[in-house]
């Protein structure tokens, strides 16, 4: 069996460092879980969240010209397809006002502190 990219795999964890795990996919043939492949959230420590021998299902990220394999264990995880309400686009509406009054009021902060520094400004001497 190749190992192409995109595939899910079962494969079982043969170590651990401090940067990812190394898993065994194939008979002879073993790829490398980032840390930060490991988990949707931060990995402070992977030990936590791997442990020597526990089978795991793995998705190829990528496989390097050197032989060398990309495994993620978040990314070979089903995520449910949830379908878009009109609350979920009112609310994704609303956030995307809020950011943009945001940032026009910062513009215009920025645009008016610019244009009383060329004047002169608050407390500049007029000569």
């Amino acid at each position: 069996m190749s190992i192409e990219v995109g595939s899910k795999l079962q494969g079982k964890v043969t170590g651990i460092t401090n940067f990812g795990a190394f898993v065994e996919i194939e008979k002879g043939k073993t790829g490398l879980v980032h840390i930060s492949e490991v988990a949707d959230n931060y990995v402070k420590d992977i030990n936590e969240h791997l442990s020597v021998g526990e089978e795991v299902k793995v998705k190829v990220i990528n496989v390097e010209k050197d032989g060398k394999i990309g495994l993620s264990i978040k990314k070979a995880k089903e995520k449910p397809v949830r379908q878009k309400t009109s609350r979920d686009r009112a609310e994704n509406f609303e956030a995307k006002i809020s950011r943009f009054l945001k940032d026009s009021e910062d513009r215009q902060a920025s645009l008016k502190k610019h244009t009383e520094s060329k004047r002169g400004g608050r407390g500049a001497k007029r000569g």
